[in-house]
């Protein structure tokens, strides 16, 4: 694809059917709005922008997600079981579980037709997620690429938020995002 399929690409994402499901822009005050949109209507390579911005609903960690993680990965780390202190007081829940759920919570919001996870790149575990903590995700494209005739690269920025809006887990994810149409060959 060249620069200005690019553009033209840029130019079909200000469709109806984006702007209904993106929450907000980049530029726009309220983008931390607490209202939540869902929307089943699939969203393609046409319907993004660089700056769209989602949030998603809150998800409770609770103790038995921890326990069934544990025995899913096998990481059974004292500082993950009930009952039991932590440097920070109290028991955590596994840093992975949360890049988990916040993956699971981005999946509808947007609800982008992805083709495939490329990379988690940057990511940072800024602060503990304790059990009960109550977080929800908030995605944000940050730049979109071509990628052959049928997709896109999507990089977004990807945050975990806890109830005080702190943001506990950060970073990069880098997708692959369908057209709705082939683009048309280079000449």
């Amino acid at each position: 694809m060249n620069e200005s399929e690019l553009a033209e690409l840029r130019d079909r994402s200000s469709s109806p059917s984006a702007k209904r499901q993106a929450k907000t822009t980049a530029n726009d005050p309220a983008r931390y709005a607490n209202e939540t949109q869902y929307s089943n209507e699939t969203l393609y390579a046409e319907d993004l922008s660089e700056g769209d911005r989602w949030e998603t609903e809150f998800r409770e960690i609770s103790g038995s997600d921890v326990n069934q993680f544990a025995a899913l990965t096998g990481d059974h780390t004292a500082i993950h079981a009930d009952g039991t202190e932590s440097p920070f007081g109290k028991p955590i829940a596994h840093g992975l579980l949360g890049l988990s759920v916040l993956a699971g919570l981005g999946t509808q919001s947007p609800n982008a037709a992805t083709l495939a996870l490329v990379s988690i790149d940057e990511w940072k575990f800024l602060a503990p997620v304790f059990f009960g903590d109550r977080v929800r995700a908030r995605n944000e494209i940050l730049t979109i690429e071509p990628h052959g005739r049928r997709a896109v690269k999507v990089f977004w920025l990807r945050s975990l938020l806890n109830e005080s809006e702190r943001v506990v887990q950060q970073g990069q994810f880098v997708t692959i995002v369908a057209r709705k149409n082939r683009a048309a060959k280079p000449r």
